[in-house]
């Protein structure tokens, strides 16, 4: 018979506790998943960033955004016409922390052309790439693992 949580009693033990010295991460924003107002993939680089910061793990993170999701790393005005807003692009500030926690973020050129973006509509130090795919294919093949929320 399982326990309910609010039954349970105690205090969670790690039982497992993961520990890297090196990580390389590449994540995989292609399609719109929520959890509330943010996108699943800033919440996962959120806590990994936290999580990496905590175990002094080293660490090289990218963020390729693409294909449904590729609005993401848009500058605030040309976000207001995609998005059909006045308030800016909201994930903005989440973006900006995780550069400056050392996480770099990509957009597909395919992505990009398709919309008929071009570099200055994107948020500062976000790198176009010739095609998200073929980048990921890149980065695992130099060991990084991919995550896709």
């Amino acid at each position: 018979m399982a326990v309910s949580p609010v039954m349970a009693s105690g205090v969670l033990t790690v039982t497992r506790p993961v520990i890297l010295r090196e990580a390389r991460v590449v994540m995989n924003l292609d399609h719109a998943a929520f959890e509330g107002d943010n996108p699943t993939g800033l919440n996962f680089l959120d806590q990994i960033m936290r999580d990496f910061r905590a175990a002094g793990t080293r660490s090289r993170v990218i963020a390729i955004a693409h294909g449904e999701l590729g609005y993401l790393l848009l500058d605030d005005v040309r976000y207001n016409q995609v998005r059909r807003t006045n308030r800016g692009n909201p994930y903005k500030n989440i973006i900006l922390n995780l550069q400056q926690q050392g996480v770099k973020f990509e957009e597909c050129a395919v992505t990009a052309r398709a919309n008929g973006w071009v570099n200055g509509d994107f948020l500062p130090g976000v790198a176009i790439v010739t095609s998200a795919n073929l980048r990921i294919l890149q980065l695992v093949g130099e060991d990084y693992v991919q995550i896709q929320p």
